[in-house]
């Protein structure tokens, strides 16, 4: 499971059973964005400096090339977007 985090991290969690004892396994991993190949809007917002609303409407222009779409889920592409936004002086 996948908690987002406003400082700059992803806190994973990650959860098993060891095979032996059978005891159950709970561990937190802090992962920094900039880490992240994929990130959520709210990620790319805390990230970026750049607005959630800001960030939705980029990603519902067409072609967007920052744009990954798993289902109806909207995810920002960190590199693109690192690359959208040092060509642009402004959005």
């Amino acid at each position: 499971m996948q908690k987002p985090r406003l400082d700059g991290c992803m806190l994973l969690i990650v959860e098993a059973n060891e095979k032996d004892t059978g005891r159950r396994i709970v561990m937190e991993i802090n992962v920094p964005v900039y880490n992240n190949i994929n990130l959520s809007i709210k990620e790319a917002a805390a990230y970026s400096n750049v607005g959630e609303n800001t960030i939705r409407r980029l990603l519902a222009e067409r072609g967007c090339p920052f744009l990954l779409k798993i289902g109806n889920r909207q995810l920002v592409k960190r590199k693109e977007f690192e690359n959208f936004l040092e060509a642009r002086h402004f959005l």
